[in-house]
């Protein structure tokens, strides 16, 4: 019997980190035979990846998965708006060229979109099943175009409809929609009667527990309060800073940093403003494998998200269930799906967004004075994950879905 053949098309694809890289892996594992379409690394420093270009390592083989890499212009250094359109705009196209060719010369039995930002790289997807008919199971972990009027600022009201249009189309395609949270379901069923295609398929986490432990950078003696991942604007980074700023008198208090994105500098700057050397450490970004060894003296997980957009409620953040997993209780300023699962798996203490004060509040009379029952929460959550995000869970989940 012939493996079943898959189309994977994610604009990011390993050595990028995104969980595009365990679906294709693990497929394989499962008996596939899985093609990806992708384009030259260059997420998230806005350069190519050492050792690729237009002239290197366009096709190769990577764990039993066959890399397409279409050409595309790298982000740029400062992820300007014209960068970002442009490497947008020339995947798209490239990757559609590519899907043309593969509808004359390979079948597919399913295609697979990873859909994180942006949408357009649903494109040759699309094109592909419109020359194939093959069915599409689209993966949605952001939707569209909201995060492109909040992360981009858009406010054309042309581009945002025809932006609008694409994800309509690509809903309208898709013979299954795989939800990342809940709480995606009414955002995606505004644009359309989807109920009967939409399935719940949440993100997942690698077992941090039994990752080897490696070297990382010292750090700093005290209270660990750690926050991890992307540092852009939907982190609502300046409450954090607030937080810090209302805790500076407690000198046991470390506000460590693992990330970058494009709020970095801005924290830099209020740290050096409000001589806060002493309590915040910008660590930088470092590989997912190196996360566990920085987890592990990290006292409390901190997460912070914006709430201007209906869309940033519904996040689940990949990074929640990745202090989940760490067995680390969280520390949050959310609302929607994030505070949800926080209180469902009671895992930790969340507060509105902006709500800074009440932040500072749990961590001085909640956190502070009861660590022992504040570290059993992290337990809690731990349990949550081995029973919902585990990655042969999900995965297998998957396998079961295009089978």
């Amino acid at each position: 019997m012939s493996k079943k053949k898959i189309l994977l098309v994610t604009q990011n694809f390993f050595p990028e980190f995104f969980k595009s890289n365990d679906i294709a892996f693990e497929l394989v594992n499962k008996g596939f035979e899985v093609d990806v379409l992708t384009g030259i690394p260059n997420y998230p420093k806005g350069v190519y990846y050492k050792g690729f270009s237009i002239f290197k390592k366009r096709l190769e083989r990577i764990n039993g998965a066959k890399v397409y890499r279409a050409f595309q212009t790298p982000r740029g250094r400062k992820g300007s708006n014209i960068g970002l359109s442009l490497n947008y705009i020339t995947f798209a196209f490239s990757a559609s060229l590519w899907a043309i060719y593969f509808s004359i010369t390979k079948k597919y039995d399913s295609i697979i979109i990873h859909l994180v930002s942006p949408i357009t790289q649903a494109i040759p997807a699309l094109i592909y099943n419109f020359f194939r008919k093959t069915p599409i199971f689209t993966w949605v972990l952001d939707i569209w175009p909201d995060s492109a009027i909040l992360g981009g600022n858009i406010k054309n009201k042309t581009i945002i409809r025809v932006l609008d249009d694409i994800v309509r189309l690509v809903y309208n395609k898709s013979s299954k929609i795989l939800i990342s949270s809940p709480q995606f379901n009414e955002l995606i069923l505004e644009k359309g009667d989807y109920k009967d295609k939409i399935v719940s398929f949440p993100n997942w986490s690698d077992d941090l527990l039994k990752m080897p432990n490696v070297d990382i950078p010292t750090l700093p003696n005290g209270s660990i309060i750690m926050m991890a991942g992307n540092l852009g604007v939907a982190q609502n980074l300046d409450a954090v800073m607030n937080a810090v700023l209302e805790l500076k008198e407690y000198d046991s208090i470390k506000w460590v940093i693992v990330g970058d994105g494009s709020k970095k500098k801005w924290i830099e700057e209020f740290v050096a403003k409000h001589s806060l050397e002493n309590s915040v450490y910008i660590m930088g970004s470092y590989p997912f494998e190196m996360m566990p060894s920085f987890y592990k003296y990290a006292d409390t997980m901190l997460l912070s998200l914006k709430a201007d957009f209906p869309h940033i409620n519904a996040v689940i953040p990949a990074r929640l269930q990745s202090y989940m997993a760490a067995s680390k209780p969280v520390l949050a300023m959310a609302t929607g799906a994030s505070a949800d699962l926080i209180r469902e798996s009671d895992c930790g203490f969340v507060v509105d967004p902006d709500d800074y004060k009440s932040l500072v509040k749990y961590i001085r009379e909640k956190v502070l004075p009861n660590k022992v029952n504040f570290e059993s929460m992290g337990k809690n959550g731990r349990m949550y994950y081995e029973k919902h995000y585990t990655k042969e869970k999900c995965l297998s989940h998957l396998k079961e879905l295009i089978s």
